[in-house]
Parts: structure tokens; sequence; C-alpha cells
């Protein structure tokens, strides 16, 4: 016999604040209600629907149906426009990046024996900028302006001199960071092709660099890349790697692979071409192949997946304003962002009314100061992909929903989903207020269920 639900409508706005909570916590849809939200864990900006959707066996008859409205998670990955599915978005790429350090998710346990490093990548110098410089053993220092900044001080970051920093590298740099990378790669395999002794041009055969990187933005506004970098056999991570690659030979090519790489940017009359370079600051460490211990010092396996999924969901961290697009240049002076940032947008609006640079979109991307790439990303033998993720994740929901209905043949059910957008986020305060309240004790749940987990 089939079972039907029946999603609450939209509720009607009240007049006043107290008339909305009261309309919400006594009306007879709220259980419902509220949870269509904890389904979604908390989503900030939800899209809501109407609709309906049945569960049909195999003998064409539906065993559950539903109508009304429900929610859909937004699935934004930053972390200032939707808490709760960047907390998704961070456990996916947890799992996803931790897959590919010691296995699991269909890839072999045999990777944690592959040679890995965790490489940090920076971008040059435009020009000296306020900074909280400190000694060897932590004693804080004098900033270039004479002054010492505190760790919240908004001037950290900006030029000292702002008439002359380059502005114009500045942007065109970022634009370019992705080719940057790309080179890097390219070189980084040639060079150990060399260190192995066989032909670049069969690398291939040999031997194989995956990787997966993720995208911080510094305070001076300029992105840096972390990025785990592994050595595979020719197949990827179900072939163990050549031997004779040491963390220490590893770490000596990217570093080396990182000082030879370069561009140049598009000649202007107004921005004339720029040779860019990786900054001169790079770092390889190797992941020891453990889950972890006592010695902070030590860069392991879980540590590093935590790393990279911390900044997998931050936007640019300079200040409010800049996780939408520019739409029109009157925007930017109104922006609640640090001179230096809308320095940035202006510039990178400027140069992007430009035809030598129509290519890079410069306009597009104003509003992330000219970075174009996405901020994590990874090679295609790396590891698990979100999509195989989300994936399962949807299954194990499904298998739960019919196993409460008795029905342990999942494959015998076909889902026939017919829903229309009706708009997007809460309808009144007080569903926004209790919406935040159900997303935080989910968080809270999810982050004793991790330390439960850890060792």
């Amino acid at each position: 016999m089939a079972t039907t639900t029946t999603r609450p409508e939209p509720l009607v706005e009240p007049a006043t604040e107290d008339e909305q909570w009261a309309a919400l916590l006594r009306g007879k849809g709220y259980k419902a209600w509220r949870a269509n939200v904890q389904a979604v864990g908390g989503c900030a900006k939800p899209v809501r629907l109407s609709g309906e959707a049945a569960w049909v066996g195999s003998d064409g008859y539906p065993v559950r149906e539903i109508s009304g409205s429900i929610l859909a998670a937004c699935n934004n990955r930053r972390e200032t426009v939707c808490p709760a599915c960047s907390a998704r978005y961070a456990a996916d790429t947890f799992h996803l990046v931790r897959a590919g350090l010691t296995g699991g998710k269909g890839i072999p346990e045999t990777v944690a024996g592959h040679v890995r490093a965790f490489v940090t990548l920076t971008a040059p110098s435009f020009g000296p900028v306020h900074n909280r410089p400190t000694t060897r053993t932590g004693k804080p220092r004098p900033c270039g302006c004479g002054e010492y900044h505190h760790e919240h001080d908004t001037r950290i970051g900006s030029p000292l001199d702002p008439q002359s920093y380059d502005y114009v590298g500045a942007v065109l740099w970022q634009a370019h960071a992705p080719e940057l990378w790309r080179r890097f790669t390219i070189t980084a395999s040639r060079h150990l092709a060399d260190a192995l002794g066989v032909p670049r041009g069969k690398a291939g055969d040999y031997f194989r660099l995956s990787y997966t990187k993720v995208a911080e933005y510094q305070r001076r506004g300029l992105v840096h890349f972390h990025a785990v970098i592994r050595l595979d056999g020719p197949d990827g991570p179900t072939t163990p790697p050549p031997a004779g690659v040491t963390p220490d030979l590893l770490a000596a090519v990217v570093k080396q692979a990182a000082g030879m790489v370069s561009l140049t940017s598009p000649d202007s009359d107004t921005a004339p071409a720029r040779v860019l370079r990786w900054g001169a600051q790079v770092d390889a460490e190797p992941i020891d192949p453990t889950t972890g211990g006592s010695d902070d010092q030590v860069v392991h396996d879980r540590k590093v997946a935590g790393y990279i999924a911390k900044y997998a969901t931050k936007g640019t961290g300079t200040t409010i304003g800049v996780d939408s697009p520019i739409r029109h240049e009157h925007q930017i002076a109104g922006l609640d962002v640090t001179p230096h940032a809308r320095a940035m947008i202006a510039t990178a609006w400027r140069l992007g009314g430009l035809g030598e640079f129509a290519q890079l979109r410069l306009r597009k991307w104003a509003h992330m100061l000219g970075f174009r790439g996405h901020f994590l990303t990874k090679s295609r033998a790396y590891s698990v992909t979100f999509k195989t993720l989300r994936a399962a994740r949807g299954e194990h929901r499904r298998t739960r929903e019919l196993a409460e209905l008795g029905i342990t043949d999942t494959d015998s059910i076909t889902v026939i989903n017919d829903w229309a957008m009706t708009g997007i986020g809460y309808q009144t305060a007080p569903e926004r207020e209790l919406a935040a309240a159900i997303a935080e004790l989910t968080a809270h749940k999810r982050r004793a269920r991790m330390q439960e987990a850890t060792p």
C-alpha cells in the first residue's frame, strides 16, 4: 500500500515578526517544514520546489508518494554564503583528498606507500606591503612602515605605497595563475623523467604525477596554491611508482620546476607585456604515511586532507562584498572592501575592457580580484570525483528511505519526480533564524562524530 506525504505549502508572511513566529511554530505544517530544513542540513538559501514525486515498484504501483513543497540545498561551497552547504562540501573534499593519500572510495590502499609531497606555491612580490614579521623565536618585529601591526589590522596585506604598487602586474599574474600551474606540472614531469634517465616523450610509460590543489587568498589579495603531489605508476594509483624516487628527490624536482616556469602576458599600450613567474617561496614537504600523531611538525595524511578541505570552502577572505560578480563599474565604489581590494577590482575591470585581454574575461572575474580558476582541482587519476561521492550519498539516502518502507530490493524501485522551482531562500526572518539554528546543531553533531572517529 502506498504511503503519501504532503509537504507544507510556503507560509504567507504575517505583518509582524511575532506573528511570523507564531504562524511558523503553531502552524500545523511546522513539523513537516522542520523536517524539510533538516533534510538540507539547515541550508541558508535553499531552492523552494513545488510538485510531486512517486516511488514506483516493478509492478507499476507506487509504494510512496509525496506532494506539496520541499527544499533543495543550494550547494554553494563558500562558507560566507552558506555555512551548511560549505560544511558538506568540506567533508566531501576531505574524503576526496584523503582517499588519494590512504586509499578508499575505489582507490587502492597501496597509494599510502607512494611518494607524496605537500607543496605550496606563492605569488611574487608586486611591491612592499604591510605585514607582521617575527624573529625565528616568534618575537614580533616592526613592519616596513615602522609600526607593530595587530593581527586584525586591516592594513596588513595592503601596499606601503599604493601609488607605486604594480596593480596591473598583480591582476595579470592572478589571471594567469591556472596556466602557470599547468606549465608547472608539465615541467615537473619532464624534470623527473630526466632524473630517472627516461625520455621525456615517454615519461607516461614509466610514471604519472597525480595531484589535487586548492587556492587560498593571502591578505594581499593574491592566491597561493596548496597541493598534494603523488607519484604513481603509468596507470595511476593502481600501479607502483618507479623505484629510486625518494621524497627528497620529488621535493627537489618540484622546487626546480617552480623556479623555471614562466609565461609572458599580452602586450598593451597601457599594460606592457610582463614575464609572470611563481614567487620565491616554494615549499615541498614529504607526507608521512600515517593517520596522525602527537608531533605537530610532521605532515600527516589526515592533517593535509583537513587543511585542504578547510580552504576549499573559503572565498577571497578579503572583506565582505567580493563573493558576487560585478555587473557595472559604478558598483565598485560602493563595495564594502578595503581600498587595496577595491584597487585590484578596479584594475581588473579596466584591463577587462581592453581588447588585448579579452580572452582573460577579467570583468567577469573582477570580484575575485582577477583570479579565474577553480578553487579546488585535481588530476584525473588522483582520487574519486565529487560526482561519485554525491551519487553514493544520494543512494545511501534512497536505500534508507526504502528500508523504512520495508523494501530491500532498491533496484526494483523507480523514482519519478515532477518539481518546479517557486523561489529561493526562506520567506520570513523566523524561518531564517530557525534554519540557522538547525544548521549549527547539525554542524555540532558532525564535529562530535569526527572527534569520536579521530584516533
